[in-house]
Parts: C-alpha cells; sequence; structure tokens
C-alpha cells in the first residue's frame, strides 16, 4: 500500500486510544467534520462518553448495553436490546444529543461490541432511542449488486444536527458502493460535500465449514482520485479496518466468495442542509441501467427480523 492511501486507510487495532480500539475525530489530521469510535467490553465492562458539543449515534455491533446519560441536568437510562452480529440484520440505536454525556455498559455475557458515530456540533437536537421496528430496511440494487441497507441515521428517519449513518450487509460475492461514485463538492441540487468513514466487519458464510477462520474473512474496497483531490486506496479489509475518504471516487466494495461484507459509513459536511446527494464515475454510471429487469439477491434479507424492521423496501437510485 503506498504512503498516500495508507494515510486514508487503517487497521484495525492502528488508531487505538485511551480503551478504545479505534477513535477518528477532528484530532485526526485530515479530518474535520465525523468521526467514529469502536470498542469491545467484557459483561459488566463500561466506558465513558466525555465531553458535549459532539452529536453520537450508538450502534451495537455485537451483545447489549446499557446506557446512562445525561443532559440539561436530567439523567436517563436507554437498554439497547443489541444483536448477536452485525450479519444478523439490524439493531436498536440510540442517538444522544451534543448536549449529553454518558456511559455504556456491556450486560450480555461474553465479549461485547458497539459502535458510536460522531459528529462536532453546537446544534442541539433531541436524545432518541429508536427501537428496531423503526429501523428503515432497504433491499437495494440488483443482481450481483443486491445489498441490504439500514438507513437509522437518514434525516428521513433521525433528527440530527450535522451526520449521516447508515449500514450495509453484502452477501458473499456481491458489490456494493459501486458504481463507484463522490460527493466532494457542493452543487446544488445535485451533489453534497461529504466526508466518509467507512467502518468494515467481514465473516463467514453461514454455510462455511467448521474451521475456517473468521479473522481471515477478507473483502475488497478502492477508492480513485476526483478533481477535487488525489487518493487511491486498493485495499484487502478485514473487520475492524477503517477508510476515511475525504474526497474522490468511492467504491466498489466487495464481499469475496464466502464471506459476507459489512459496513458502517458516517457522512457529514460544511454544506448547510443535512443531505445526501452523488455524482455517479462517469465511467462507470452506466451500470445502473444494467440493474433493470434483473432480481433481487435471494438470500437478502439476511434475515426474517430484517424483512420487517421498519418495512423493507427495494430501491436502486443509490449507490451505497
Amino acid at each position: 500500500m503506498t504512503q498516500q492511501a495508507e494515510r486514508w486507510f487503517h487497521r484495525r487495532g492502528a488508531l487505538a486510544e485511551g480503551g478504545w480500539e479505534t477513535v477518528v475525530d477532528e484530532r485526526t489530521p485530515g479530518w474535520e467534520h465525523t468521526g467514529v469510535r469502536v470498542a469491545r467490553l467484557a459483561e459488566g465492562g463500561s466506558i465513558a462518553l466525555e465531553g458535549t458539543g459532539v452529536e453520537r449515534l450508538i450502534v451495537p455491533l455485537s451483545g447489549s448495553f446499557s446506557v446512562s446519560y445525561a443532559e440539561d441536568g436530567a439523567a436517563s437510562t436507554a437498554r439497547l436490546a443489541g444483536r448477536a452480529s452485525v450479519f444478523d440484520g439490524p439493531t436498536d440505536v440510540l442517538y444522544l444529543s451534543s448536549a449529553a454525556t454518558g456511559t455504556v455498559t456491556a450486560t450480555s455475557a461474553g465479549e461485547s461490541r458497539f459502535l458510536v458515530a460522531t459528529s462536532p456540533t453546537g446544534i442541539v437536537r433531541p436524545s432518541r432511542y429508536m427501537p428496531v421496528d423503526e429501523v428503515p430496511v432497504e433491499l437495494r440494487g440488483a443482481g450481483a449488486s443486491s445489498r441490504q441497507v439500514h438507513n437509522f441515521g437518514r434525516k428521513e428517519a433521525l433528527d440530527a444536527a450535522r451526520f449521516i449513518v447508515v449500514e450495509v450487509i453484502t452477501p458473499a460475492e456481491n458489490w456494493s458502493s459501486y458504481p463507484p461514485h463522490k460527493h466532494d463538492e457542493h452543487v446544488a441540487g445535485h451533489e453534497s460535500q461529504l466526508e466518509e468513514i467507512y467502518y468494515f466487519e467481514v465473516a463467514p458464510t453461514k454455510d462455511a465449514p467448521a474451521g475456517v477462520d473468521p479473522e481471515r474473512a477478507f473483502g475488497l474496497f478502492s477508492t480513485s482520485s476526483s478533481p477535487a483531490g488525489e487518493i487511491e486506496i486498493d485495499a484487502q479489509v478485514k473487520t475492524g479496518d477503517v477508510a476515511l475518504v475525504p474526497y474522490g471516487y468511492h467504491g466498489p466494495a466487495v464481499a469475496a466468495p464466502g464471506y459476507d461484507m459489512y459496513y458502517l459509513n458516517v457522512m457529514a459536511g460544511p454544506d448547510p442542509e443535512r443531505s445526501w446527494l452523488i455524482s455517479d464515475d462517469p465511467a462507470h454510471g452506466w451500470v445502473r441501467d444494467t440493474w433493470e429487469g434483473q432480481a433481487l439477491d435471494a438470500r437478502l434479507p439476511f434475515t426474517a427480523g430484517a424483512s420487517a424492521s421498519g418495512g423493507a423496501t427495494h430501491g436502486t437510485e443509490q449507490a451505497r
């Protein structure tokens, strides 16, 4: 991997800090609008969410959690039922306003993991618990471009101040974040200016034989330059890896045969409105037209719960 790519792609643990496995925030060189934190906790273990002036979305990756938080002198507790893994459909989530601080405690046996999407802001939106049955689930694309999107952090579902947060499940052998697309300049009504974080997890498919090492599961992720800046990532990605996309075309994200891929995206930028408008790479945008008439991948949704959550819909309009 080139030195330029290493600036924007980080292996699991490379950004560890203060009990967190991964920390990306405005202190990260070249970064300003978004952040992510990932932690692993044993049952009863806790980690603090300190400081105000940052909005947060707490997303269980595996296991259950209790979140105690304080806001405007009032104390509250939310219980997140979570899920066994990110490949078991959507999860309930908790949005904490930029006026809140809190503590997350693992409540399930064994090791639990969660992610906190962040964005610095002085705007205060109400804290909110979102149960799993309110999470909008979209089955997007067709054929080998079929994927499952959990839209809990889009403006249609969540009244946040700045960020947009979604997660995507891509079945083995499928392509997502495709065609390659960008959102690195503000063109009113056509494109948003948003920096973006990708947090990845990859796992053997449920029918993989016993003994397959989950630590060897992998996918592929790519970015390329645009007029806004030079960037080139061509990486084999594994669980816990993080890619930062400040500008440029990004995609595809490809799940290797035998391995399902998950990623969570955090997006925010300087635009006055909280919107997600993209421009396809002109060399590859034609691929969208080939989806018409193709069937959705029969492996989707991954669970019956995902099919019912928030009313699953089928769409082809975006590239996530």
